[in-house]
Order: C-alpha cells, then structure tokens, then sequence
C-alpha cells in the first residue's frame, strides 16, 4: 500500500532539502527520497568538500610565504590523506546537520531511488531494482541534481581518468595532474593540487580560462597561475590518452602544433549533465531535452500537472544558490502564495581558487554586444590598506554601468575574499541601486569591501585613490 503526501521531493540536495523544509513550514505533509547520503552532491561530494581542501591549499601557501610575514617556519609537507580525511569529516557534519533537520521539521526521510509509475505515484527501488515501497502525493518534485559529464575519448576509470568526485578521494598525491576544462570545477581542483604540490596542465578549448568571466578577470587569473608555474594551454584539446607503462601519455592539441604530456592522472571538468536517466519521466511525459526538465521558470511546473523540477536537474546555471531560491519559489507557488520570480540575471557565480572570483551581470563584453554604451570603473587590490596588510593584493574590482541610464550591469571581481563581497552587487541590483548611491554610502575603513566603492567612483570619474585625472564636465 503506498504511502500517502502532500509534497514528495526525490533528492535531497540544496535544492531538494530546502524544498522539504520549507513544504513542512507550510503545512504539507511532506517525503523527501533519497538514494544516497543526504545534502546531495553539495554537501558530500561537491561544494562543501571541495571549500575544505581548498582552505588546506590555502594554509599551504600560507606556510610558502611564511617568511613575507615574519616567521621562519622552515620545510612544510602536506599529509594528503589527512588532508582529504578533514575534506570528508566537513561534508560528514554537514551532511548530519541535514538529517538533523528533516528530523525537526518532521520531514519522512524515504532511502532508495524513486521511480514514477505514473504522475500521481512512485516506485521506490533498491540499489539492485527491488521494490521497496510505493508513494502517492499531490507534487512532486524532482531535484535529482547533476553529475560529471563523460567524454567520448576520457571514458571515466576511476584510476587513471577519473571525475570531481574522484578527484576529492583519492588515496595518494599525484605526482602529475592533468585537468581537462578550465571552468569552476577544474580550475578549483588545478589551485588544490598545485598548492600542495602536484605538478598541473590544464587544457581548455576556449581562448581563456574560466572562459564564461569577463575577459580581464580571466587573463589575470591566468597570468597569476603561470607566473606560480602552472601549465596552461587555451584554445586546446585532448586528442588521445595511451598508457605508458605506469604514467599516460596525453596527445594535445594545441594553437602551436601537437604536444603529448605525461602524467600520471587526468581529471575530466568538462561540465556536467542532469540526472534524468531511469526515473520514469519519458514513460509519463514529462519533457527532457539535453540532459535537462524543461519546466516553467516560474512555477517550475513540468510539461506534466503536479511534477516540478529544480535545481541543477532542470538547466543552467548549475549553482547550489540558484537550486535553494528555486526550491523555496516552486514549493511557495504550491502553497498558494505569489513569491517574487527569481531573476536569472542577477545569479552570482564564485570560484573558490586564489585569488577568488566572483562575478554577476554582464561582462564588458556582454554589455557592448547587448548595445549599452557603458561606463567601467576598476580598483586593484594593490590601492586597498587591508588588501596591502594582509599581503593579498592580487586582483581588482571591475563595475560596469549603463551610461544612459545608470544600470548597474556588471560586477566582477578577482582577489582574496571576492565571493563574499558580491553580494554587495548582487543586493544593490536587485534594488535598482545607482551608482552615486553606492558612491555615497559609507563603506568601512580598511575594508576589501571599500573596492567596490573605489571601482563605482572610478567608472563615475570621481576616484580619489588611484591618481587618475577627473573628467570634464
């Protein structure tokens, strides 16, 4: 007999689980199924994992530079599976934060993978397709998330070419990486592994690293990594992978030929694709196009009544963010309410490397080819008292502003802590704040957060700390 809800959500990751909590706030007896560890691949296997090896690459150049803040601290050597045991103990308690809360908000936690029978029930099913229970509810909710996407020619083994997944366990350094894609996900895992020691290539077929930046912040970061030694080839592709005895031998090619490079792993970031497989939703009619739901980005609304999809399982941006306000405006139209839709132009996207980025809105790039005639300002991190301080002073703040009518249109960032201080734009946009009011509100002295105030006055031609002449009038 099956059992009986309101809202069932299948998947139980920043989309999913606050999906649940806030059904359980509004009333509605809700489910929520789970094949695997709760808090999804963010908590386990994505987001939070990777911030905490990230911090340990962090610490380790800290301990490289040691002597520029006056201390001797003499040979230091990473300890790497301490390092990704402290990794697996952060997504550990997130992950029981998690059930600690499905547990307060008397959410039915349901353990297998959910399979629809038709739109009003699912089968849910055991690692080895078993039957273990049925459910019916009025909504459900698909929040099955994403997974790595596999090449044609970098078929995962989990040894030799493996996923992010993989990359956050292995048991032993590699002496060698070689890191396919230079999005977030590669060039995170390219910052860790290059810190603590391993020596990276990073091949990318786009002409910049984090190629969907605006192009400035990309050519810095690119030029900050070569500088620390870093490989980086653009406008390339990985043709071939062969064994050669213990180590690969990976044909690239690239803008000045062939070259083939040795390594002793390749870690494929090409992006990911949702999971849409083996859930029934072909058999009920329910749309899927290029690995994604299609849904109504209002409502979320599937092409079938009382199924949804959120999060990175229905379509770009794939963020953890976008997949939580999802989650809270799908279940909040249920309930009757009429939430404010999400505006898609203003997600901010992070990248958590060193130096940071952060960004949201149009590039300068993006803006011009939309017609805008614009005015941009820019303040590096060398000109900010906290930045010179703290001895992070790589990096600046990049704003970009419709003349016309004074549109906030871009913010980007590169430099220690920027994916904290966007939410300044991010904030401002959303209010339709002007220029001059950022200009006139107070921001703390030393701050990082001053840069922002310094880039918005320099784009209005009334800077005062980087000598640059005023405008006329």
């Amino acid at each position: 007999m099956a059992k009986e809800f309101d809202v069932c959500v299948i998947g139980s990751g920043p989309g999913g689980y606050v999906a649940a909590i806030r059904a359980s706030q509004l009333g509605l007896k809700t489910a929520i199924v789970e094949k695997r560890d709760l808090g999804g691949v963010c908590l386990n296997i994505g987001c939070i994992p990777t911030k905490a090896l990230l911090k340990s690459a962090q610490v380790a150049e800290y301990f490289q530079h040691a002597g520029d803040y006056g201390f001797d601290a003499g040979e230091v050597k990473p300890d790497f599976p301490k390092i990704i045991k402290r990794s697996r103990n952060a997504a550990t308690k997130m992950s029981k934060g998690v059930q600690f809360l499905m547990k307060t908000n008397k959410i039915e936690v349901i353990r297998g993978k959910g399979v629809f029978d038709s739109k009003n029930e699912l089968k849910i099913v055991d690692d080895k397709d078993k039957e273990t229970g049925r459910i019916k509810a009025k909504h459900f909710i698909v929040a099955t998330g994403a997974r790595a996407r596999e090449l044609p020619n970098l078929k995962f083994d989990g040894k030799t070419i493996i996923d992010y997944e993989r990359a956050m366990k292995l048991e032993k350094q590699p002496k060698r990486m070689l890191i396919v894609g230079a999005g977030a996900i590669g060039i995170e895992f390219a910052y860790f592994y290059h810190a603590i020691g391993t020596e990276v290539t990073v091949v990318e077929m786009q002409k910049n690293i984090l190629p969907v930046e605006d192009a400035e912040v990309s050519k810095e970061l690119e030029k900050l990594y070569r500088k620390k030694g870093m490989n980086i080839l653009t406008e390339s592709t990985v043709e071939n992978v062969s064994k050669k005895g213990q180590k690969l031998e990976v044909t690239v090619k690239t803008k000045k030929g062939e070259e083939k490079i040795e390594t002793d792993v390749v870690l494929s970031a090409v992006g990911v694709v949702g999971n849409v497989e083996g859930l029934g939703l072909e058999d009920i009619g329910v749309k899927v196009e290029k690995g994604a739901i299609q849904v109504d980005r209002k409502t979320y609304k599937t092409s079938v009544d009382g199924i949804y999809a959120i999060g990175d399982v229905a379509g770009a941006p794939w963020l953890a963010h976008k997949a939580s306000h999802e989650a809270l405006r799908c279940i909040e139209r249920i309930a009757g309410e009429d939430p404010k839709p999400i505006d898609y132009q203003n997600i901010p996207g992070c990248t958590y490397c060193q130096p940071q980025v952060a960004s949201v809105g149009m590039t300068e790039d993006q803006a011009k080819e939309a017609g805008y005639k614009v005015k941009v300002g820019k303040f590096p991190f060398q000109a900010n008292g906290k930045a010179v301080g703290a001895g992070q002073t790589d990096g600046f703040v990049k704003v970009i502003f419709d003349e016309k009518y004074g549109e906030w249109l871009g913010c980007h960032m590169i430099g220690a802590d920027v994916t904290d201080m966007i939410t300044e734009a991010v904030v401002a946009r959303d209010l339709e704040t002007t220029g001059h009011e950022i200009i006139s509100a107070v921001h703390p002295h030393p701050t990082l957060s001053e840069t922002v105030m310094e880039a918005v006055a320099e784009a209005y031609g009334e800077g005062v700390h980087l000598g640059t002449p005023p405008k006329k009038k």
